[in-house]
């Protein structure tokens, strides 16, 4: 299927979207609920799996089974430009990080990312799964097991939590990255999981038992805050699961008035 040729513009610093700019008769698909805002004259239809698949309804519930296997929704959201002009749709990130436009002409026609680092595409834009086959991965890989694919030739946005890192590996440059740190890369990036080695650092020292490698040839994009990171860590810091609230820049602390009218103390 032709990719939609589109042009963009990324806007914000910690919080971003991005907007994509739709000539008549061109689309976009969208992660379901990654919509921020769509000018008059585009209209929004909901599918099954992409919206790339052309075999009738059997192609579009195995677009949709695929997808079902990432843990995304079985459905994805088509915006299209029915106006006489130009019109525009932004997509916006769900959490603190970078957006990252990735051309997939330029990295080979595929690209393997996380399977909640998809964020909206050019309409003709394939998104499928890649299983990591080796046996270390499929155990202990975490959230690298399965992941999404990628293809087309057209312009994709994948989301990074927290600072984002580009690195082009060389041939046989090895990298030791924790396993939800790893947003996307090449398929010609060898993908694997290692045991941490030693007991007491599996033990104590906070990182998980083991690690994801990525070898070169190829480009890798990593984030800093992964979002099971990040929940996890709210989720800690919650009243209703044993964390403290702390009323900082208080000379009450955790006895702040907020904290006894709000019930913290009791």
């Amino acid at each position: 299927m032709a990719m939609d040729v589109v042009d963009f513009e990324i806007f914000g610093t910690e919080m971003q979207y991005v907007e994509v700019e739709l000539d008549p008769g061109e689309a976009a698909v969208g992660e379901a609920g990654a919509m921020m805002y769509m000018q008059d004259g585009i209209q929004m239809d909901t599918v099954f799996g992409d919206g790339s698949q052309q075999g009738g309804l059997f192609g579009k519930l195995l677009g949709a089974g695929k997808r079902l296997l990432t843990g995304e929704s079985l459905f994805t959201t088509v915006f299209h430009n029915e106006g006489d002009g130009k019109r525009r749709v932004a997509f916006a990130a769900p959490y603190p990080g970078k957006i990252v436009p990735v051309h997939l002409a330029e990295v080979g026609g595929t690209l393997i990312c996380q399977k909640d680092s998809f964020l909206c595409a050019a309409k003709g834009v394939s998104l499928g799964i890649a299983f990591q086959k080796k046996l270390g991965v499929g155990l202990f890989g975490g959230e690298g097991f399965i992941m999404q694919k990628l293809e087309g030739d057209g312009w994709a946005f994948v989301h990074a939590g927290g600072t984002l890192l580009e690195r082009t590996l060389q041939p046989g440059e090895l990298l030791r990255v924790d396993t939800g740190c790893v947003v996307a890369f090449q398929p010609t990036v060898d993908f694997d999981i290692q045991f941490v080695g030693k007991v007491k650092s599996a033990l104590f020292g906070g990182e998980g038992l083991f690690f994801a490698t990525l070898s070169g040839p190829g480009k890798v994009w990593l984030q800093s805050l992964p979002l099971s990171r990040l929940a996890n860590r709210i989720i800690l810091s919650a009243p209703v699961a044993g964390g403290q609230s702390r009323g900082e820049g208080s000379l009450l602390g955790g006895m702040a008035l907020g904290g006894l009218l709000g019930g913290d103390d009791e």
